[in-house]
Order: C-alpha cells, then sequence, then structure tokens
C-alpha cells in the first residue's frame, strides 16, 4: 500500500473517530441536561404533569388568551422532558398534591385550586379581591409588604417551586394580578430553569416575586425579578408581624 493511500485510510479513520465521539459527546451531554431537566420539573419519562388554568372572570367556562399562550408554553416543556400534560380547570380537580407534578395558573379570584395552593402553602400571601374601584384594588401582599396593580404599566405576579404531600412531586405556581403575568412567569420559567435549578437545586423549593413592566407595550416580554420571598410567602403573617415587632 502506498504511503498517500495509507495516509488517507489514516485520515478518513480519524475523521470518522472524531465524528463518532462528537456524536457520543453531544448525545450525553443532552442526556445529562435531560435528567437535570427532568429532576427539577419531577417529570421523569412517560410521567403526567397537571396543568390548572383559571377561568376567566365573567366569561362561562372560557379561559383568557394570555392563560392559553402560558399552556402552550409549558406544554412544549413539558414535551421536552419527554412527559405528558393534562389540563384542568381551576375548579374541577379535586385531589391532593405531590403525587405527580402539577402548574397552577390564576389567582384567587378565578381559580379555586390556586386558592387551596394559597392557604395551605403560601399562608404569607393574599390578594385583594374587592371589587370596589379603589388604590388597592387587585393587590397582592406578601408578608408585610403591600404591591399594587397598574393595569398595563406594573403588575405583579409570584412564581414558585413547593414541594408538600405524599410522593414529592412539585407544584409549580404563577400567581399573578392578570392572565398576562401568567404568560409572564411561564416564560420566565421556561427561560431560566437551568439557572434556577443551579440556585436552589433540582429539589429545592422557591418563591420568588416579578414584576411585568409595561405590558401594554411590550405583553409579557420584560420581567424583572423584585426578589426571592420564600420565607415572607411560606410564613403566616401574624408570625411575621410578631417576629417583627419583637
Amino acid at each position: 500500500m502506498s504511503d498517500t493511500l495509507l495516509l488517507v485510510t489514516a485520515v478518513v479513520a480519524a475523521v470518522v473517530g472524531a465524528a463518532a465521539a462528537g456524536w457520543f459527546l453531544r448525545g450525553h451531554v443532552y442526556g445529562l441536561a435531560l435528567r437535570r431537566k427532568q429532576r427539577f420539573f419531577g417529570l421523569p419519562d412517560n410521567s403526567e404533569c397537571l396543568l390548572v388554568v383559571s377561568r376567566e372572570t365573567g366569561a362561562d367556562g372560557a379561559v383568557s388568551r394570555n392563560d392559553v399562550f402560558a399552556l402552550l408554553e409549558l406544554a412544549a416543556l413539558i414535551k421536552a422532558c419527554h412527559a405528558n400534560a393534562q389540563v384542568m380547570s381551576g375548579d374541577a380537580p379535586q385531589q391532593g398534591f405531590g403525587e405527580r407534578t402539577e402548574i397552577c395558573l390564576g389567582n384567587p379570584l378565578g381559580n379555586r385550586r390556586m386558592a387551596a395552593h394559597l392557604h395551605s402553602l403560601m399562608p404569607g400571601v393574599s390578594f385583594d379581591t374587592d371589587t370596589a374601584a379603589g388604590p388597592d384594588r387587585g393587590s397582592l401582599t406578601v408578608g408585610t409588604e403591600r404591591h399594587r396593580l397598574v393595569n398595563g404599566s406594573v403588575e405583579h405576579v409570584l412564581l414558585a417551586r413547593l414541594t408538600a404531600g405524599q410522593g414529592g412531586r412539585p407544584v409549580f405556581l404563577a400567581c399573578g394580578q392578570r392572565s398576562i403575568t401568567h404568560q409572564a412567569a411561564a416564560r420566565h420559567l421556561a427561560k431560566h430553569h437551568v439557572k434556577l435549578a443551579r440556585r436552589y437545586g433540582s429539589g429545592g423549593n422557591f418563591v420568588l416575586l416579578l414584576r411585568v413592566v409595561n405590558s401594554q407595550a411590550y405583553g409579557p416580554d420584560v420581567v424583572e425579578v423584585i426578589g426571592d420571598v420564600t420565607k415572607e410567602a411560606t410564613t403566616p403573617r401574624a408570625a411575621l408581624t410578631t417576629s417583627k415587632g419583637a
């Protein structure tokens, strides 16, 4: 065999070997990333995720346009985990939590399931449900801090990952002042879940307070993280008030 043929054979073998190694490495990295995502969301292969959505106020059984967009983003995230999604109204589920992953969108006004979660998991959170006009209408209180709503300008939403109940599967909550904030929270979760998993761990609990800025111009795209309010949200307000007064 001539030297030229030997050289060509060696080059081809090296290229094939490098391609095979690259393919294997990409597959390995993809597999690691997938498993980290599955652990964070509590969604192993072929598992089921319950998506709970609010009914739109004043509409019989309807779901708001922004909540539909949020569901689409979350459904893509669930599919990427090789899991399956089941969508239910916030008035429908009569079951516990922890046996399967749940993502719940809405606030206590239109989502009975969210109201139950706030009572059980985030007792430090309340919404002003007064329908009369006033500066505090629709305001969100976390601990002792009140966050007012300015429609289309300044709107708030809580994004939480909490683990409780039997089974240890997480409950994700997007609890906001308007439906567009739920879409913003869903998009924030989809975009930043890797950073959140690094900061809190694959099984860590957190409650983040987000501010949606000028949604009438930017939609759900401009979001500011006000801060981590896990302690304030998960501690009954009476206990927080007592500790501050001590």
